[in-house]
């Protein structure tokens, strides 16, 4: 098992708690067609929350749960720094945390 396993988990756990407690989690997926988008984050379909939600958080606990190798890299918190720009200040705490997570990824086991 990967060295950094334990902490990436307890991150994507502060990601899912920092997007409820913002408002923006929700109980209905989007639409198959929606989640299905080749773009990156999706940016054709879901908004960053969504994609966060939907799509970051699930492929990142199959990872784990399977043991799987990490990503060799991860450009999340810029994708979050470009989508929050006018929202800086709200979404401090989620950037925090994507940039933790994003130095997770880049460090070497």
């Amino acid at each position: 098992m990967d060295k950094r396993f334990p902490e990436v988990a307890e991150h994507l756990l502060l990601i899912e708690r920092e997007l409820r407690v913002l408002g923006w989690w929700r109980d209905s997926p989007p639409s198959e067609q929606a989640l299905s988008s080749v773009e990156p984050f999706c940016v054709d379909t879901l908004d960053f929350e969504q994609w966060l939600q939907w799509i970051f958080l699930p492929r990142m606990k199959i990872i784990l749960e399977q043991n799987l190798p990490l990503p060799n890299a991860s450009g999340i918190l810029e994708m979050a720094e470009m989508v929050y720009a006018s929202r800086a200040q709200e979404t401090r705490y989620l950037q925090q945390l994507l940039a933790h997570f994003d130095r997770l990824i880049t460090e070497f086991t």
